[in-house]
């Protein structure tokens, strides 16, 4: 059987919804680290923050010299299809989701050495 290639590299998830799901688990998160986590360049996640903050999806302000975010509640979906729905959902699960280079956290109660099981 022919290994068949993909006519183009999409994704189920938008880079403008993860960067949101993205500045709703840590507030305070660096545009370097947005675009590095989204594969894209500081400049194209400087504008996706853009449209999201021009659209209403989240608000920037100062905290010293780091930029702090917040995503506005009760937002809704822009496409008509899902327009009545809010946006939480689906940011909650993509929060939920680990990030990229970390494997799921542990069990909080393993205070002991995995190396000894008598411990």
């Amino acid at each position: 059987m022919e290994s068949v290639e993909p006519r183009s590299s999409w994704t189920f998830v938008t880079n403008h919804a993860r960067i949101l799901a993205m500045i709703l688990r840590d507030p305070e998160v660096r545009l370097r680290d947005l675009a590095a986590s989204c594969l894209v360049t500081e400049r194209a996640a400087q504008a996706i923050v853009g449209d999201l903050e021009s659209a209403g999806y989240l608000t920037r302000g100062r905290h010293g010299r780091r930029n702090h975010y917040e995503v506005t509640p009760g937002t809704l979906f822009r496409h008509p299809a899902e327009g009545h729905h809010e946006i939480a959902s689906l940011l909650n699960l993509l929060v939920d989701l680990d990030p990229p280079g970390r494997g799921p956290s542990p069990p909080a109660d393993r205070d002991r050495d995995e190396r000894d099981p008598g411990a």
